[in-house]
């Protein structure tokens, strides 16, 4: 687990890839949360001619609940990008089914923007709106990247 970041590199030499994601719940919906993810991405990995070793442990753990922390090892594909891609957005449609949070201390940004949208809803997403027109009228600080640009 610890050493993954460091064998990145020689697993895109290899042709593999590996990347992490990490989502948070409450205790009673650590199982079917882990299910859910573990389940999408090898589905999804797999429709593709690649499957994965998904790989998952608690890194953050308090009074309600706890953080789940994924790494994903595959092949890359023809296009490791998309590949990619595909897997990460059937994690996070499955991270929302299963009553996750789209981000837990890995942040939001663009990965996870419509899917942060989705989970706050329309009237945090005003909030959200609100307190970025105040704070930044002029829009220069990271357009784009927890609301869709105007």
């Amino acid at each position: 687990r610890y050493a993954a970041p460091y064998l990145r590199d020689a697993l895109l030499d290899a042709g593999a890839f590996a990347e992490t994601l990490e989502t948070a719940t409450f205790w009673s919906g650590l199982p079917g949360l882990y299910t859910a993810v573990r389940d999408a991405l090898t589905a999804t990995l797999t429709d593709a001619g690649t499957p994965p070793l998904v790989m998952c442990h608690i890194s953050h753990v308090y009074e309600n609940g706890a953080s789940l922390y994924f790494t994903v090892v595959s092949a890359q594909g023809e296009d490791p990008v998309a590949h990619w891609t595909r897997a990460k957005h059937a994690a996070n449609e499955a991270i929302l089914a299963a009553g996750g949070t789209i981000s837990h201390h890995h942040g939001v940004g663009t990965d996870h923007r419509d899917w942060y949208l989705r989970e706050v809803g329309p009237l945090g997403a005003e909030a959200l709106r609100a307190v970025k027109n105040r704070l930044d009228p002029g829009g220069v600080l990271n357009p784009g990247v927890l609301l869709p640009s105007d």
